[in-house]
């Protein structure tokens, strides 16, 4: 048997050491990154400007927290030099079990520790990101938010896990319209990053992936305050989802439905949802539109169609299989078509079997993907002739039918123990 080390901290000796010597920062601003190569040089040279810009008599950290690269990503950020008196930076490779959360946990400790004001936490990779994100995101902490989500301009077919399942079950269940809860760049207070410290979480999965989705959550369910930033567009290479997202789809919706166990007392009670305040001006660059691969979408989910039949006849309502058999034989590409409320019944059907099969719950999940990429490529035709105004009112139109559609989920919910 393999014994599992458990980390007391994810900083390493020389970090601790560093740290002792600054004593204290007013904002540390944290850049987990893994096999990021030169766009980490960009963002950093931009996070620097826009220290200078707008924070230039704050005592700042940045800290690169990486992933152990095996590129040079690590000699990358240590060649951009601040070369200013009130910016240190550290480039650590952090301890903990492999993850963007173990990256973050050393940004938290760093921070707690060095009891900064304000804490930024941006992408390694990002193209977009320009100095004003910087302001736009530590503002609102310094005027007393504590957690601070991006509100990014994304093009209609960028953000599928986003716009077919995060945004709508988010805001369903906790009863908040975040817009980007898994965006991955926020702004946090030091209140809120002692309490991601306190949450016994961190040799979990959650700091392997789902970061970004339970930073939100517990941020909603702790009762911070909470608001968004707006960033205007978010470009880092987009991803095709017939081609990559299958695995991140595993992760942030593995992450959303374990959650979903351990604040149930909290979100059954929930009705409706609220506006979350949008902060600043849109900066940046337009998002630019790209194609996706409908015919790869569909061919994936037809083999799904084969292949997990008998999973499905288990776990879908008996009107929603007819659907998806229905689709699977009929796939016209441009007749394609998933209805939303067909698909807010799979999420919360296979939400309740996530929770009644602890053991196979994973695999369960795997399971979903095909569904998955047929609501995407049954989105690409609803989307087709929609300008990006008309296309945020569908998807606030999906988002509406997950709510209205709530109580199913609950009727589920309460059986899942029987």
């Amino acid at each position: 048997m393999i014994a599992v080390t458990r980390f007391s901290t994810a900083l390493r000796p020389y970090v601790r050491e560093k740290i002792e010597q600054l004593r204290t920062a007013d904002i540390v601003i944290g850049i987990p990154s893994y096999q990021s190569g030169r766009p980490i040089i960009h963002v950093l040279k931009t996070i620097i400007k826009g220290i200078e810009s707008y924070y230039p008599d704050r005592k700042c950290l940045i800290v690169v927290s990486d992933g152990g690269s095996t590129d040079d990503t690590r000699d990358m950020a240590r060649s951009i030099d601040p070369q200013s008196y009130n910016i240190e930076s550290i480039v650590t490779i952090y301890r903990g079990i492999p993850g963007k959360g173990s990256g973050l946990r050393a940004v938290f400790e760093i921070a707690n520790f060095l009891k900064a004001r304000a804490v930024a936490v941006f992408d390694s990779d990002l193209i977009s990101i320009n100095p004003e994100w910087v302001r736009n995101v530590l503002a609102p902490v310094m005027e007393g938010y504590d957690f601070v989500a991006p509100d990014y301009n994304r093009y209609k077919l960028d953000g599928t896990i986003t716009n077919t399942i995060a945004y709508n079950l988010t805001r369903a269940l906790y009863g908040q319209k975040i817009r980007q809860p898994i965006g991955g760049d926020f702004g946090i207070s030091p209140a809120l990053v002692k309490h991601y410290l306190d949450q016994d979480v961190w040799e979990t999965d959650v700091a392997k992936f789902g970061i970004d989705i339970w930073m939100t959550t517990s941020a909603m369910v702790g009762g911070f305050r909470i608001c968004q930033a707006k960033l205007g567009a978010k470009i880092h290479g987009e991803k095709d989802p017939a081609a990559d997202l299958g695995p991140m789809f595993r992760q942030v919706v593995g992450t959303i439905f374990q959650l979903m166990g351990s604040y149930q007392d909290y979100w059954l009670e929930i009705k409706g949802s609220r506006e979350v305040p949008s902060r600043g001006e849109v900066v940046g660059q337009e998002a630019e539109p790209f194609e996706i691969n409908q015919d790869s979408l569909i061919e994936y989910f037809q083999v799904g169609a084969k292949n997990f039949s008998g999973v499905w006849k288990n776990i879908l309502a008996g009107k929603d299989l007819r659907v998806i058999r229905s689709l699977a034989r009929n796939s016209i590409n441009g007749d394609f078509l998933l209805p939303i409320e067909t698909w807010v019944r799979i999420v919360y059907q296979y939400a309740g079997v996530f929770q009644k099969t602890p053991r196979q719950r994973f695999k369960i999940l795997d399971t979903m993907i095909p569904l998955y990429y047929a609501r995407v490529a049954s989105m690409v035709n609803e989307l087709k002739d929609k300008n990006a105004t008309e296309a945020e009112r569908h998807f606030e139109e999906q988002a509406q039918a997950f709510e209205r559609m709530k109580e199913y989920l609950i009727s589920i919910w309460k059986r899942k123990g029987e």
